[in-house]
């Protein structure tokens, strides 16, 4: 929460690194549609996440649209465009939304979902407070969850996460609504999605409360300043922090490649990240990282 004096200055005094191409993966959306017996995984771009699992679809933090802002013409503008189309989504059953932030809450991506499965709409569930928001776009079958508070779904149990970051989608709504990480609790799988966070003590009681994850989706980008954003983002080397602090078996990098929002270059969160693994002596495939749009098998988390 720095004041706005100090956006200013950073944005006064920053140069933005240059956008590179990242290969994009080539996936098979006919799979993607008919599959409902094989895990998977995959990564449609920056927080946006594609997991299937027990014949469920669940996306994270669904953005497929070509600018993180309040207006189609203008603000932050992807370099990498979706992994998959919201037209090659299958059947979603469930999305968690972790904050209101533009890259992470997008209006335009989830009234199209919401239009194409209007019959049988996703189940929705967010932050506290933020259920106002989607009534705004007649969007219901949304589910708002304070800290600690746990629902169920089918099968499985959803639980709202302390994590540290913050919410605002205007220069007058700061806080005013809350923000969440998800555990994602299935009787064979437990997943973390940690959203967007700065690193905190709440990650060493997560993996206690929880007794470990299989499977964490953690961000490693947009990190620099450090001064400016240390306090909301992590870096790499925090990201293996929280890794082992949540004792996750395997952990999934996001929210980076995507968006020029930060002052690192866009190709330094992967290289840093596998600095960071190997100075903890952790195995690069233990915290992975995916190509936009590729989708992964899960099968080897199966327990």
């Amino acid at each position: 929460n720095k004041p706005f004096s100090e956006l200013l200055k950073w944005q006064w005094n920053r140069v933005s690194p240059e956008p590179l191409a990242f290969p994009l993966a080539e996936n098979d959306p006919v799979f993607l549609k008919n599959n409902r017996i094989e895990p998977t995984l995959t990564w449609i771009g920056h927080s946006t996440l594609l997991l299937q699992f027990d014949g469920f679809n669940i996306l994270t933090d669904p953005h497929m649209t070509q600018r993180a802002s309040p207006v189609s013409f203008a603000g932050p503008k992807r370099f990498m465009k979706p992994g998959i189309s919201i037209e090659e989504l299958p059947h979603i059953d469930l999305i968690v939304i972790s904050h209101n932030h533009y890259d992470h809450l997008d209006r335009l991506t989830l009234e199209k979902i919401y239009q194409k499965q209007e019959d049988q709409p996703p189940k929705i569930f967010v932050p506290l407070r933020q259920k106002k928001w989607f009534e705004g776009l007649d969007i219901t079958n949304v589910v708002e969850m304070d800290w600690w508070e746990e629902q169920e779904f089918e099968v499985w149990k959803i639980h709202a996460v302390p994590v540290q970051h913050w919410s605002s989608r205007s220069l007058w709504d700061r806080n005013q609504v809350l923000w969440a990480g998800w555990v994602l609790e299935h009787p064979k799988f437990r997943f973390f999605f940690a959203g967007d966070t700065g690193y905190s003590k709440d990650f060493i009681n997560l993996g206690k409360k929880f007794d470990g994850f299989d499977l964490a989706a953690i961000p490693i980008g947009a990190y620099e300043p450090r001064w400016f954003m240390k306090q909301s983002h992590i870096n790499p080397e925090e990201s293996v922090r929280i890794h082992q602090d949540i004792n996750s078996r395997y952990s999934v990098a996001i929210h980076w490649g995507t968006f020029l929002f930060t002052d690192e270059p866009v190709d330094e969160p992967p290289q840093r990240l596998k600095n960071a693994l190997a100075k903890k002596s952790i195995p690069n495939e233990r915290f992975f990282l995916m190509q936009h749009g590729e989708t992964r098998s899960l099968k080897f988390l199966l327990r």
